[in-house]
């Protein structure tokens, strides 16, 4: 048996290694028998390695082994590293030993090198296969160091993790789209979002919360942007004057994040092909209301009754990038309350009643964020619920927390798979999840 615990990546193969004797392990990628040469490429998460089979001297055993094994098999190969101009990562192994673990099935349910392209639906039913592409793994690396650096960003800004409940009794964003789920004869539903709980802890004392983690919306929509069950990153800050101050945190989290994918992820972004564009601060800040008047200069029929839809949130997208040097992120602020009337903990302005603080941050013509200052008074929030016919008996739970002492607050949703579509230009959102959840997709 070959030892695995001495196993090497082959990506950590370097000169220093150069006829010295290591074991690699992976998928058998290609095979090519030239008579009396033959070349196998394997390949694992960090890259893959030619093994070079000069047959007279390497024992019969060992060329059978490697060269008759189907492709994506899996194996071990234990072999003298040797320095080779000619081979891609500049080193090759010749081998002395071969252990295969899994022979795979012929003929591939999808390739993994070859160059025909596969429909979505296929590559997602067979995922496991789909995965194994380093240009696909890429855009996964990018999601974690994205993450990373949200991560980073916040404990820095003195904000805690938090993990909030899944299994609900209230729905923060209404019922039309909750998911009902039979808890010991007892009605609740999966969370849209953290919202009622975060405020909670804002009324516990916790002054910076985050959570990344979750969420499930029963929407009836079949779009490239648009999940069932996704990954919502959420935040919540107590003492805040105004959705400035929410709005601050956001666009330095964001800079952070691609700030870092620009500099740890120059490979990943290579291999799918990618650039990022790191913004300037502060962001653009639009109005709604002038964005609207900015549509209907174009011809464009917009108004402050009813939210404008993905059309014209592209059109914006691009007269934003005209107007601010070419900026790919702006916040679209102070929301009509006819907007954000659903919105029942949304804080609507003391001066003007009729518009609200909230925000959404757009990015290349997409939303990605809608946050802002909540209402944090106790009356307020109850009158805001009786206006969307909400029972707040229902709501009892969170009201409570409000009865004895919660300071000035707000925060914001916001889904990482959507920032991750719109950083890549990936055409489907669904490209950004390892196992994606819609309508119709309930396995793998």
């Amino acid at each position: 048996m070959i030892p695995l615990a001495s196993r090497r990546r082959v990506g950590s193969i370097h000169e220093a290694d150069d006829g010295k004797d290591v074991v690699v392990a992976g998928w058998v990628e290609s095979q090519n028998d030239k008579g009396g040469i033959a070349f196998v490429r394997l390949r694992d998460v960090s890259g893959s390695i030619q093994v070079t089979i000069p047959k007279k001297k390497v024992p019969e055993a060992v060329t059978k082994a490697l060269l008759e094994v189907p492709r994506e098999s899996v194996l071990a190969v234990e072999g003298t590293v040797q320095k080779s101009r000619e081979k891609a990562g500049g080193f090759e192994l010749i081998p002395k030993a071969v252990e295969v673990f899994t022979t795979a099935e012929t003929p591939l349910p999808l390739g993994v090198v070859d160059k025909v392209e596969a429909a979505l639906n296929v590559r997602l039913d067979n995922r496991f296969m789909d995965l194994r592409k380093p240009e696909i793994r890429a855009v996964f690396r990018i999601r974690m160091v994205a993450t990373d650096a949200i991560r980073q960003f916040l404990y820095h800004h003195g904000f805690t993790e938090v993990f909030t409940p899944k299994i609900v009794g209230a729905g923060a964003e209404g019922g039309a789209t909750l998911f009902r789920v039979d808890y010991f004869d007892r009605d609740a539903s999966l969370a849209q979002s953290p919202q009622l709980y975060k405020q909670m802890l804002m009324a516990a004392g916790f002054d910076r919360v985050f959570e990344i983690g979750p969420a499930f919306r029963a929407e009836p929509s079949d779009t490239v942007r648009h999940l069932t069950e996704f990954t919502s990153f959420d935040i919540e800050m107590s003492f805040v004057e105004s959705s400035e101050d929410v709005m601050k945190i956001l666009e330095g989290i964001v800079h952070a994040a691609l700030e870092r994918v620009a500099q740890d992820c120059k490979d990943d972004l290579a291999r799918i092909g990618k650039a990022v564009k790191i913004p300037h601060l502060p962001l653009p800040r639009v109005p709604y209301a002038d964005a609207v008047e900015w549509l209907k200069a174009k011809g464009v029929q917009a108004s402050l009754d009813v939210e404008y839809g993905t059309e014209e949130e592209k059109r914006m997208g691009q007269m934003v990038a005209d107007r601010f040097n070419g900026s790919e992120l702006y916040f679209l602020t102070e929301f009509p309350t006819a907007i954000k009337r659903a919105t029942f903990y949304a804080k609507r302005q003391e001066a003007r009643p009729d518009f609200t603080g909230y925000f959404d941050l757009e990015y290349k013509g997409q939303e990605l964020t809608s946050g802002g200052q909540r209402e944090h008074r106790v009356e307020r929030l109850l009158a805001q619920m009786k206006e969307n016919n909400l029972d707040p008996k229902q709501f009892e739970f969170y009201l409570k927390a409000f009865r004895y002492g919660v300071p000035p607050h707000g925060g914001f949703g916001f889904g990482i798979e959507r920032f991750i579509q719109s950083m890549l230009d990936l055409p489907n959102i669904r490209e950004a999840v390892l196992f994606p959840r819609d309508r119709y997709r309930l396995v793998p």
